[in-house]
């Protein structure tokens, strides 16, 4: 057991020293499909990966909004960007959770910038730290990474600006959230394959499942659920972000080709950042990577599809 997780260790370091070196590669003029009028926001940009994937999209030419929760630390943030000679950075207050705060951001974006390109939903909480695995605040974080993620799709959706290379939209996940994977699967069998069959799954659907989850907390029967085991909370909240990019990946398809839409959602691994208690293994550049190479892929007819290092992993 030891030797394949020393093997499978191994094979992750080697793996991002070779993305390192792939980011020292430029993009070509003919790969790039965006300029300096391309916007990005990034919800939670100020701290973290989201600043990180806020710096490396400025770094290549967007125009970056990177919205907080706090104005006065988002200015901050944008300004030492700026500060760094990325002078097409904007920041603005942005709560996922407050429906006048999304829709008075959605109006702003409309008026200053006309709408927008690209979107990086990764604002989002959890309260666990190392193997702790309290439910004391499911509704919390279901509330933020789901539904709050959820709410911010929606208000932009009427924004994304129609273009040749298609909107993109990257929502920032868990392999915690997999269906299938090795540690933390889902043990209720009628629910993972409520989640795994694509073309019965709505977000009704995905709606319910996270209810029953939220009320077996409640009445404290969430244990014998077949939820999965790490950081439950957090890894139903992302289980749900990945059925629902899924979803609305399904939906997008059926978009006009200049209204479309891609979506995909990624793990960027255990990163060093206040949301693991700066416990993580991972640089946050490395964290930022796969949010940013989706983003910009030059050939974009990926959508429905979950990443980590580069790589479609399984949902």
């Amino acid at each position: 057991m030891g030797h394949h997780k020393e093997k499978s260790k191994e094979r992750r370091e080697k793996r991002l020293q070779e993305i390192s070196l792939l980011r020292t590669i430029p993009y070509s003029d003919h790969q790039r499909w965006w300029s300096k009028e391309t916007v990005a926001v990034v919800t939670g940009g100020n701290r973290g990966i989201g600043f990180e994937i806020s710096r490396q999209l400025a770094a290549h030419g967007l125009t970056v909004i990177l919205t907080s929760r706090d104005i006065s630390v988002g200015i901050e943030s944008a300004k030492v960007l700026q500060e760094g000679g990325l002078v097409d950075v904007a920041s603005h207050q942005l709560d996922i959770l407050d429906p006048s705060s999304v829709k008075e951001f959605a109006e702003w974006l409309q008026e200053n910038y006309g709408g927008l390109d690209v979107l990086i939903n990764n604002a989002g909480v959890n309260f666990n730290v190392g193997s702790d695995n309290s439910v004391e605040n499911a509704r919390k974080v279901i509330e933020t990474n789901y539904h709050g993620t959820k709410n911010m799709i929606k208000a932009m959706i009427p924004l994304m600006k129609p273009s040749a290379a298609g909107a993109r939209i990257v929502n920032v996940s868990s392999r915690l959230g997999r269906l299938n994977g090795k540690r933390n699967r889902i043990d209720n069998e009628a629910l993972r394959e409520q989640l795994s069959d694509i073309e019965t799954l709505t977000e009704e659907k995905i709606d319910e499942i996270v209810s029953t989850f939220l009320q077996q907390v409640e009445d404290g029967t969430w244990t014998s659920g077949g939820w999965p085991q790490t950081l439950t909370d957090y890894s139903v909240s992302k289980l749900a972000v990945n059925a629902y990019t899924r979803v609305l990946a399904k939906e997008f398809s059926e978009k006009p080709e200049e209204e479309k839409i891609y979506i995909n959602s990624y793990c960027p691994g255990w990163v060093k950042t206040a949301l693991t208690g700066y416990a993580g293994s991972i640089a946050v550049e490395d964290g930022a990577d796969t949010a940013v190479w989706l983003a910009l892929l030059p050939e974009q007819a990926i959508t429905g599809k979950f990443f980590a290092e580069r790589r479609e992993i399984n949902f």
